[in-house]
């Protein structure tokens, strides 16, 4: 309002100054003391949801209040200095911004939405079957989603100890690894990982996710072969035994073992103790020659065998034969002594011919050949080693009775009413039963046995 009369002089300069200075204001100033608020402010939301959202001016002349989003948007409402709006199937990250006039100046306000969201997957790489004791180990963690990852930290683990973390990062899929070396307590250990969600300065908490757990195999092989043990040599036929044992194994109980003669599968008998495992099997050579035989010892896709050589040979033989085992006194007869081929064959020390031979010996046979025993040795050379058989062999001659007359005559004096013994003998085959008798009277003596002489 302007002044109706005149003003004093010093006045009238005081009201053009204030007037050109109100003239000299840019636009919008006289709107600056009053804000423009978003709500809520800077929210962090579940991928999905919905949320409201409140533009307001402490303007009591604020106009045309409005929204400016990528997202799909609703109003709901309004009133003096504000307006609300709802925002459906919030995805991804994004910015509001609020715009509206007071006193005709335009004022603008901002929030950022922040959406969180739970990996989709978290999954550890497969294990190798078998992990060499003392070899280093990779770990693979995939994470597949997962939102913010600056906030998503990935977790690998042994059982319930941690082996390490690291972030996300922002890769997709994020792949985190951790390196160790393995070792015999982590055999049959379970290794697992885990992403953690860490919401808990905008409020929410801490969200975790965890993978199916991983049993991890260790093992451990030593370098060296089996010890293999069977013998050089064998006879055609003849059942021997195989031993292989190897010791350093981890775990023991758990190897595979092979015995094989030829292209013949052994059925072995396996013992584990501590880190020793013990295989035993009889084997047998169905014929001549060198035959091979194969341990082998698997674990965890590694292998040792041990091979050797049993050389298998025919040794038949020495058969030792009468040709009259019970001969009777007088009679002729032959002791034979064979064997197989090139078998050498000697008779009572007296050689064959060659070898592969028989040796013969004849006799006329008497009462001192009776029980005579026959001696046969057979010698074979196998691979420039002697190896030795003996045969014996018992003669019975049958012969008649015989008394030594010496120890028994056919006239003896003695005293009467003295004491003596009858040493008589009878000799024979079969064995004579003996009588001894006094002439006339046919009167029978005691025969060994001390006796007392009497006249009659």
């Amino acid at each position: 309002m302007m002044p109706s009369g005149p003003l004093p002089r010093a006045c009238w300069t005081s009201f053009i100054s204030l007037l050109l200075v109100c003239c000299l204001l840019p636009p919008g100033t006289q709107g600056q003391e009053f804000q423009l608020r978003v709500e809520p402010q800077n929210p962090v939301v579940p991928a999905g949801e919905s949320l409201l959202v409140n533009c307001s001016i402490d303007c009591p002349s604020a106009e045309l209040i409005s929204l400016e989003t990528s997202l799909l948007k609703e109003s709901v409402g309004s009133g003096l200095s504000w307006a609300a709006f709802h925002l459906s199937n919030v995805t991804g990250d994004t910015q509001l911004l609020c715009s509206g006039f007071c006193n005709g100046s335009q004022m603008i306000g901002f929030s950022n939405i922040t959406v969180y969201r739970f990996p989709e997957r978290v999954e550890l790489a497969p294990l190798p079957p078998w992990q060499p004791v003392g070899r280093p180990l990779i770990l693979r963690c995939m994470v597949s989603g997962g939102a913010p990852r600056d906030h998503l930290t990935v977790v690998l683990l042994r059982e319930e100890n941690e082996l390490g973390r690291q972030p996300a990062g922002k890769g997709e899929p994020a792949e985190v690894t951790v390196t160790v070396l393995a070792t015999r307590d982590d055999h049959g250990a379970n290794f697992s990982c885990r992403t953690e969600l860490d919401l808990q300065s905008q409020g929410l908490g801490l969200f975790q996710n965890s993978s199916a757990p991983r049993k991890l195999r260790t093992f451990a092989m030593p370098m060296i072969p089996p010890r293999l043990v069977v013998p050089r040599f064998s006879e055609v036929e003849t059942s021997w035994t195989v031993d292989c044992t190897l010791d350093g194994l981890f775990p023991a109980s758990e190897a595979q073992v092979q015995l094989a003669l030829g292209d013949q599968m052994l059925n072995a008998t396996v013992v584990s103790h501590a880190d020793t495992l013990t295989a035993t099997a009889r084997a047998k050579a169905e014929q001549e020659g060198t035959q091979e035989i194969v341990c082998n010892v698997t674990l965890g896709g590694e292998s040792r065998d041990t091979r050797e050589n049993v050389k298998a040979y025919s040794f038949q033989g020495p058969n030792l034969t009468l040709s009259e085992p019970n001969a009777t006194e007088g009679t002729t007869v032959t002791v034979t002594c064979a064997a197989g081929p090139r078998v050498q064959v000697t008779l009572d020390g007296v050689p064959a011919a060659a070898p592969g031979q028989p040796a013969h010996l004849q006799l006329n046979a008497t009462a001192k050949d009776d029980r005579r025993t026959f001696f046969c040795n057979a010698t074979l050379e196998v691979h420039g080693v002697i190896l030795h058989r003996n045969r014996s062999v018992q003669l019975r001659v049958l012969y008649g009775p015989k008394i030594d007359r010496a120890k028994c005559p056919q006239r003896l004096t003695w005293k009467d009413r003295t004491m003596h013994i009858l040493q008589c003998q009878a000799r024979g085959n079969p064995n004579p039963k003996l009588h001894c008798l006094q002439e006339g009277s046919m009167f029978k003596l005691p025969v060994g046995i001390p006796f007392l002489v009497r006249l009659n």
